[in-house]
């Protein structure tokens, strides 16, 4: 049995309050309290001093050229060569249409150009003979003239002889007159050619720009109409964002300030921008249904400007049309 010394010994040491010792654990715990209140000044600075030189949104979106892909001639689909996101060049077929009834009207339209060329042909021929007409009476009323002055034909005869030659220049400016309108016919046929071969042409419908294939509407043996929307081809030429900041945010925001853009779909990666123009009116303005505050009950809502921003550097990622980005805009 152990005595009271022993006992004693063997107790583990209390710290004495009123000595003013403290135990290891409550250093640390001051230590750790002491770290985080200081990481939460920093935060908390480094949030003020963000406030007062940056305006920051997650209400943006990145944007690209968008291009409707249309028949511009009815007709039946006999082929569709696009396919779902495949990339595709600019000029490249992406729909054939049938075109048989296109080249049908074209082979017309070069049968009536052949015949007006013919035409125009012969009434120049017919100028040509009727020049030769005016000259010969013209020559003719000369001599008759001059005989008639020494008497050696009557007037009645020399009055023949006029008007012969009258009539002569008559038919020279109607062989004439004919030929323009032989020649505007020729420009007619011409024209509808031309456009017989344009609307042929369309028969092939092509990509407008590069850019990727991203909804298609059309299959084969399907009958468009002039106008149908068939494909949507997002452009890669180039992508840029369009953020929507409130109002009370855009008192000091101006084109050329430098923005940072962090991308949802690829968390921990910053792109740098620059602001390239600021919209002239808010986003309710181009709605639908625009709000009419002047009726019913008003009730204040702080409305959004659009804010298009550039990246300075195309990105590397392949990123779409439609993500969601949080851009800050330095205002300082």
């Amino acid at each position: 049995m152990e005595t009271p010394e022993q006992q004693r010994k063997a107790a583990p040491e209390v710290p004495d309050a009123a000595s003013g010792k403290k135990s290891p654990i409550g250093l640390v715990k001051m230590a750790v309290l002491g770290a985080l209140a200081t990481i939460g000044l920093v935060w908390a600075g480094q949030m003020i001093q963000h406030s007062f030189l940056y305006e920051e949104t997650d209400n943006a979106q990145i944007e690209g050229d968008i291009y409707p892909v249309i028949s511009r001639v009815p007709g039946k689909v006999l082929e569709v060569t696009a396919e779902d996101n495949r990339l595709v060049k600019k000029g490249e077929q992406l729909i054939a249409l049938d075109s048989l009834d296109f080249v049908v009207r074209r082979d017309e339209a070069r049968a009536a150009l052949k015949n007006a060329e013919a035409a125009a042909a012969g009434a120049r021929a017919s100028i040509t003979a009727a020049s030769a007409d005016e000259k010969k009476l013209q020559a003719d009323l000369l001599r008759s003239r001059n005989l008639q002055r020494q008497d050696v034909i009557s007037k009645a005869e020399l009055d023949a002889v006029t008007a012969g030659a009258l009539g002569a220049g008559a038919g020279h400016a109607e062989a004439e007159s004919r030929y323009r309108a032989a020649l505007a016919q020729v420009e007619l046929r011409q024209a509808e050619l031309r456009n017989a071969e344009l609307q042929l042409s369309y028969t092939s419908i092509k990509a407008p720009a590069n850019g990727h294939i991203s909804r298609k509407n059309v299959q084969p043996g399907q009958f468009v109409q002039p106008g149908q929307h068939l494909i949507a081809l997002v452009g890669s030429g180039r992508l840029w964002v369009v953020a929507n900041f409130k109002e009370t945010q855009m008192e000091k925001m101006r084109p050329g300030q430098k923005v940072s853009i962090r991308v949802d779909a690829f968390p921990g990666e910053t792109y740098e921008g620059t602001v390239e123009s600021i919209s002239a009116g808010t986003g309710a303005k181009f709605s639908l249904l625009p709000p009419d505050n002047a009726s019913g009950n008003f009730v204040k809502v702080a409305q959004r400007v659009p804010v298009k921003i550039v990246f300075d550097r195309k990105p590397e990622r392949p990123l779409s049309t439609g993500m969601n980005v949080v851009v800050d805009v330095r205002v300082d």
